[in-house]
């Protein structure tokens, strides 16, 4: 995968620049050793083929295995992959590894809580575009580990009328008109609403999703009444943990959630050499 392999050598470019000096210096080059990852708390683990990549970026002849796929459950303390490849190369790769593994392994534990809190309900759990700068690829593959699903991708493959799109098109009916008369048919409108009658006056203009942006949960659902199944029904603003619940009691078909991945701690992952 052509961004995979951006993500992996721009890191590494980053990390190690003109040269590893302190592996220049302890002239370890070439000097085979043997080691593994290990999970320092509970997780959902994700990422392991993409540290094995990093790993044999830099190192063509290593050997890396691991008993475990990304969105399995580990306790702390388990050894998640082991390996053996030149000590000079695992050491320049080690950080790049342990960074995105981490990132990604935080992603999904986080997502995976998200998608526990709403078992039951009609809800599905939705990232969105609040997202690390050029780890979108990564972090969204690991929503999907976590159990949950993709919004859309980036401004590219999918129209989401928002708050500043209908206030410079002149309200809702007429930028919903405006995006009908331009996209195939393929595509779905999606609108960001603020109010049932935002809600009404978005029904009445034909959009296929209907947002509703930070309402409480009563305006919810009355939302959800109005709309009669007319429309994907989202709900998006003030989720967290302790409300996520209560937002998929309303009846609202998916519940986006832009802390999967702007809020979703590292997970405590290291990786330790056996000695030489």
């Amino acid at each position: 995968m052509l961004q995979l392999e951006r993500i992996i050598n721009n890191a590494l470019e980053e990390d190690i620049h003109t040269g590893d000096i302190t592996t220049q210096a302890l002239q370890l080059a070439s000097r085979r050793v043997s080691g593994f990852l290990k999970a320092k708390e509970e997780m959902v683990v994700c990422g392991l083929q993409v540290a094995e990549r990093v790993f044999r970026t830099l190192d063509a002849e290593l050997a890396f295995s691991s008993e475990f796929s990304d969105g399995v459950r580990v306790a702390s303390g388990t050894i998640l992959a082991t390996f053996t490849g030149d000590a000079s190369l695992l050491l320049q790769g080690e950080r790049v590894a342990l960074n995105l593994m981490q990132r990604m392994s935080g992603v999904a534990t986080l997502t995976s809580r998200y998608v526990d809190a709403v078992a039951g309900t009609r809800a599905r759990i939705v990232d969105t575009r609040k997202t690390t700068p050029g780890l979108r690829v990564l972090e969204k593959y690991a929503v999907r580990v976590g159990g949950g699903i993709n919004h859309r991708t980036g401004l590219y493959d999918g129209v989401l009328i928002k708050e500043n799109h209908i206030a410079a098109a002149g309200g809702i009916t007429e930028a919903v008109k405006r995006v009908r008369s331009y996209i195939p048919h393929t595509l779905k409108i999606e609108i960001e609403t603020e109010s049932l009658e935002d809600v009404r006056e978005a029904l009445s203009a034909g959009a296929d999703i209907i947002m509703l942006d930070n309402m409480d949960i009563k305006t919810m659902e009355e939302a959800v009444s109005i709309i009669a199944g007319r429309a994907i029904v989202e709900a998006s603003g003030g989720v967290n943990l302790s409300t996520v619940r209560a937002i998929a009691g309303t009846g609202v078909d998916i519940i986006s959630v832009g802390a999967l991945t702007h809020s979703a701690p590292s997970m405590d992952i290291s990786m330790l050499l056996e000695s030489a």
